[in-house]
């Protein structure tokens, strides 16, 4: 019995994580805008790699999802992965946040401005679904 390839669209996708970026990007603007005028650059500085790491999280996750649902790795070794993969953007972002001392808090406030905008960006082509019903 041959086993075929399911035609399964990952929820996460390519165009998910663009339109995540872009959201991402707008309001991180705005806000690093905001942060110098009241005069916390570095805050800015650090939001912004909080958002580049959490969009390479997602960058990474999309990757990864898809090579899952083509190739059928184990279970275990696609756990490790996203497990490896989060360990070290947490590790990444406390040293930063222990190193660069006040400032440093704000890549957290980056990676969670990103997921945010990433649900968002998840929710809405679902959202259009529903309506259309």
């Amino acid at each position: 019995m041959t086993r075929s390839v399911p035609t399964y669209t990952p929820p996460v996708t390519l165009a998910t994580f663009r339109r995540a970026a872009i959201m991402a990007g707008a309001v991180t603007g705005v806000a690093v805008v905001a942060l110098v005028l009241v005069g916390y650059p570095l805050f800015g500085l650090f939001l912004v790699v909080g958002v580049a790491l959490g969009a390479l999280n997602m960058w990474l996750a999309v990757r990864s999802v898809t090579r899952f649902a083509t190739t059928r790795p184990s279970k275990t070794r696609f756990s490790g992965s996203v497990l490896g993969r989060l360990a070290v953007i947490t590790v990444i972002a406390v040293v930063l946040a222990w190193l660069v001392r006040p400032a440093g808090i704000a890549v957290f406030g980056g990676l969670a401005l990103f997921q945010l905008l990433a649900i968002v960006s998840s929710m809405l082509p679902l959202i259009k679904e529903i309506r259309q019903k």
